[in-house]
């Protein structure tokens, strides 16, 4: 018979695997670029949390009177390992959708840059001198 205990980790243990799996589709998401959808995931992704994080406070409630009776049982102890191991593997996923997320806004900004280039160059003119300047459009573009 399951203790309430081992039922509320079990449920928590099951949240985090949904978190994990929202992770690796944010990744997904991320490198697919389509914000869309990606905007929806991470609404889904915030209420998770919340449920995970009030989830906490009942395991913690529950742990704490089974503690101060001194009987947790083996299985409790098993399954608060299989969170940890689980929320760890969610930390690193979320490093990588973070790096990810930075690569991508650096790629941006190399493609604005290069545009703006581009852009300068295509407005470059020659002066009776022979000399190049740049339309007055780019201000500070000279080629």
């Amino acid at each position: 018979m399951k203790t309430s205990l081992e039922n509320a980790i079990a449920t928590q243990l099951g949240h985090l695997r949904d978190l994990k799996a929202l992770l690796e589709q944010e990744l997904h998401l991320i490198s697919s670029r389509e914000p869309e959808t990606l905007m929806q995931l991470l609404q889904d992704k915030q209420s998770l949390l919340d449920t995970i994080e009030s989830q906490d406070s009942a395991v913690e409630t529950l742990y704490q009177r089974s503690s101060d009776s001194g009987s947790i049982p083996d299985i409790c102890e098993e399954l608060l390992q299989s969170c940890k191991q689980v929320l760890f593997e969610c930390k690193y996923l979320t490093q990588i959708n973070a790096k990810s997320v930075e690569q991508g806004q650096l790629r941006l900004v190399h493609l604005r840059n290069f545009m703006m280039e581009l852009r300068a160059k295509e407005s470059m003119t020659y002066d009776r001198s022979g000399k190049t300047s740049g339309d007055s459009s780019t201000k500070g573009f000279r080629a």
